[in-house]
């Protein structure tokens, strides 16, 4: 939005932050696992109360 001046410290201009890979590992362990199995037990469930297979497996 707003141009920010670089930050400089004795003279050394500083890096500005940016995501890590370990970060990137980390929203996905914190957001995707969970969200997988929510969505993974909510068709599991939908299977077995309907009998409509809506997801990428199905039980026989």
């Amino acid at each position: 939005m707003f141009a920010k001046r670089p930050e400089t410290v004795m003279g050394h201009t500083i890096a500005e932050p940016r995501p890590t890979l370990m970060a990137v590992w980390l929203a996905f362990l914190y957001v995707g696992v969970p969200l997988l199995v929510i969505t993974g037990l909510l068709d599991l469930a939908m299977q077995l109360f309907f009998g409509v297979c809506t997801g990428l497996w199905c039980l026989q």
